[in-house]
């Protein structure tokens, strides 16, 4: 992790690859909170997976969750019976982590965007920026972006693929995406 005078830099370079329990992929943690937080304590959690192999999502109970296809051909998941396709690139699908889910991979391995936060404590909007913008970070509310595609610029400090900025001080920040950049906004559930 290395830090601007405004925001800490994520490199995706520094993080650990966690093996699922079920062999079917990896997964590296951008970022969470409270930091240092497991599995049964986070208020969000924000990772990127390897999915290689089809099979059950990991229940998460009181959770809600925001899944994004960064790379690949797509996944079918069926959540509580009901299949959704998500095959389109950087277009966020939002689902209960208590739904029983199952992912199908009809054309091998994709990477995906996991976005989860602890419902009735936190909420979380997840968008892509394509191109230049100006994020502002609210009064009690943290930002972080990620870069899913290409490179980025926030401040001038950039940001290459799967790299991430997080932005806790209410100001306003300029992004520079020159591909796809997640600006995922968590704030206080009401």
């Amino acid at each position: 992790m290395t830090t601007s005078e405004r925001f800490q830099v994520l490199r995706a370079s520094e993080r650990p690859a966690t093996a699922w329990l079920n062999g079917g992929g990896v997964t590296r943690e951008v970022a969470g909170f409270p930091t240092g937080a497991g599995l049964d304590a986070f208020d969000w959690r924000v990772s990127l997976a390897d999915v290689a192999t089809a099979g059950p999502f990991s229940p998460f109970p009181g959770i809600d969750r925001v899944i994004t296809l960064v790379e690949g051909a797509g996944m079918v998941l069926t959540v509580d019976g009901a299949e959704q396709l998500v095959d389109a690139p950087f277009r966020p699908f939002a689902f209960s982590g208590d739904a029983t889910t199952d992912c199908r991979l009809p054309a091998g391995p994709v990477v995906d965007f996991n976005v989860m936060t602890r419902r009735g404590r936190i909420e979380a909007t997840v968008s892509m920026a394509t191109a230049g913008t100006t994020v502002g970070v609210p009064d009690g509310s943290t930002v972080l972006l990620v870069c899913l595609a290409g490179k980025a610029t926030v401040d001038g400090v950039e940001l290459t693929r799967h790299d991430a900025a997080l932005l806790d001080a209410p100001d306003a920040y300029e992004l520079n995406p020159d591909g796809t950049t997640a600006v995922v906004t968590f704030r206080a559930a009401p």
